[in-house]
């Protein structure tokens, strides 16, 4: 017996290696490809200026390719923080009708001509606390997945109903609890999948497609996001027979409020009335950007690369009406406890949080703290002059 238990224990430690030398891997070839053409195209525009050559047509394809490998990377990190359960979700009362109502345009678009879509949508359907952008992401992501099993087309529905997961249910599964869920079901008429891709359908870098045509990271992202939330996902398939994948998401009860989407309208970047920011960042590129940024778009400047420091300039000037604080900070104070210290002597002082990566001073359980505003790098000049506006303009 005990000889069994120690094989067992080794042979999970093995699985363990194995998997983590999958993700491993599938981030070093992803990144690496992406570092190549971002580092490439930046070497192409300075040998370009290195010989006088200046013309905005010169420069602007290398510069446009350089950022569209950078956009990648950050959305290679943000399906890496999904599967992780690390993206910093923020969940509110949410209509699954209305938002896939809403996606239909865009579903339509993403499958093609060959693939008949149909959306079945459940009456008195419950409410659910859901963040409605991660949401709509994983309905695309499978939507995706469907259309790439039907090469020839086929049919793709998506149907939302009411459910119950019982006891009997939840023992068989993990982390379920019994109670009642919002289902939301993705079916589509494909080559199905077999019982070892079922098995391994949800781990990060795993794909049956050739190479080049995916990451593997759509699954692992759904599943994730699902998770983070409290629900539950489940695959159905066989071989020949089509796919169905379920969205358990917990109902929320005893609530009527459900929040609207903001719509940001498009065009030059909002820019500021001259009011004054204090941006503190330890990191010196990061901090220097920022700073960059806002005085580009009407702002005053103030900057710190602590708490300490940013206590000092909060106290000697009153008219700051911004505090943007990365969550991270060295010398003995982080983002959070700079805020609630700034705000002690200012209670009227606006905050907006920013990090690379969710940390537990804003983020519990997945989820940001009530009140909390934040922006996630890498963010784009324009959709950090609409945080900024929206948060002074409350």
């Amino acid at each position: 017996m005990r000889r069994r238990e120690q094989a067992e224990e080794v042979l999970r430690h093995v699985q363990k290696i194995d998997a983590l030398g999958q993700l491993t891997g599938g981030i070093a070839h992803d990144f690496n490809n992406i570092l190549h053409v971002i580092l490439g195209n930046l070497e192409i525009v300075e040998r370009r200026l290195n010989v006088g050559e200046s013309d905005a047509r010169s420069l602007g394809r290398p510069i446009q390719f350089a950022t569209r490998a950078a956009e990648q990377a950050a959305a290679l990190i943000r399906k890496l923080l999904a599967f992780g359960r690390r993206q910093p979700l923020d969940p509110k009362p949410l209509d699954v009708n209305k938002l896939i109502t809403g996606m239909s345009d865009m579903l339509h678009r993403t499958l093609g001509e060959a693939i008949d879509l149909e959306i079945v949508l459940g009456a008195r359907l419950w409410q659910t606390l859901a963040d409605a952008n991660e949401l709509e992401n994983a309905i695309l992501n499978l939507a995706v997945n469907s259309r790439d099993a039907m090469p020839a087309g086929g049919k793709l529905t998506i149907e939302t109903t009411n459910s119950y997961l019982d006891e009997t249910y939840a023992v068989t599964e993990e982390s379920v609890q019994p109670g009642q869920y919002l289902l939301i079901a993705v079916t589509d008429t494909g080559k199905g999948m077999s019982p070892a891709t079922i098995e391994k359908a949800f781990d990060p870098f795993f794909t049956t497609k050739e190479m080049g045509q995916g990451t593997g990271l759509g699954l692992s992202q759904v599943y994730g996001f699902i998770k983070q939330s409290g629900g539950h996902i489940k695959i159905y398939s066989e071989e020949g027979n089509g796919t169905t994948i379920k969205l358990y998401l917990p109902r929320l009860v005893a609530s009527s409020e459900v929040v609207e989407e903001k719509v940001i309208a498009e065009g030059a970047p909002a820019r500021g009335h001259a009011e004054v920011v204090l941006v503190v960042e330890d990191h010196t590129d990061a901090r220097n950007l920022a700073i960059y940024g806002l005085r580009e778009l009407g702002y005053e400047v103030i900057d710190a690369a602590d708490g300490q420091a940013a206590l000092r300039a909060i106290a000697s000037r009153p008219d700051i009406s911004l505090l943007f604080t990365d969550v991270g900070l060295p010398g003995g104070l982080d983002g959070r406890q700079l805020a609630e210290e700034a705000r002690q002597r200012r209670p009227d002082l606006k905050v907006l949080y920013t990090t690379g990566y969710a940390r537990n001073a804003i983020v519990h359980q997945g989820r940001l703290d009530p009140g909390v505003e934040l922006i996630v790098k890498p963010f784009t000049h324009a959709e950090l002059a609409a945080r900024i506006r929206d948060v002074l303009g409350r």
